[in-house]
C-alpha cells in the first residue's frame, strides 16, 4: 500500500507541481544516481525539478518522452522506480567491485 501510495503521489505531483525540487519525493541518493544514469555527467549541487525526475525515472522503462505522448503514467512510473531501486543498490556496490573506480 505505502509502495502504490509513493507512484501514486510521485506521478499526481509530476503533473501538478512540476517545477517544486525532486528531494521532496525522493532521497538525495535516488535522485543522484537517478542524474548520473541519465545525463552520464555529474549531478548538480541542487536537486532538479520533479517535472525533469518524473520524467526520466519513466525513461528508464521505455518512455520515449515525444510531445504528443503526454505526462507519464502510474504503470511507467512503476517500472521506473524498480529499475532506480536497482540502480541505487548498484551505486553503494560498486566502489568495492571496483575500488580504484570509487568516486563521489
Amino acid at each position: 500500500m505505502v509502495v502504490a501510495w509513493r507512484i501514486h503521489w510521485l506521478t499526481k505531483q509530476g503533473r501538478e507541481t512540476p517545477e517544486i525540487p525532486c528531494d521532496v519525493l525522493l532521497t538525495e541518493e535516488e535522485w543522484k544516481v537517478l542524474w548520473v544514469s541519465s545525463e552520464r555527467k555529474p549531478p548538480p549541487e541542487e536537486p532538479p525539478p520533479l517535472s525533469w525526475c518524473t520524467r526520466a525515472i519513466a525513461k528508464l522503462r521505455g518512455f520515449i518522452g515525444r510531445k504528443s505522448d503526454g505526462h507519464p503514467g502510474t504503470t511507467v512510473i512503476w517500472r521506473g522506480l524498480l529499475r532506480l531501486h536497482y540502480l541505487v543498490i548498484g551505486s553503494r556496490y560498486a566502489p568495492l567491485l571496483y575500488p580504484q573506480r570509487a568516486g563521489p
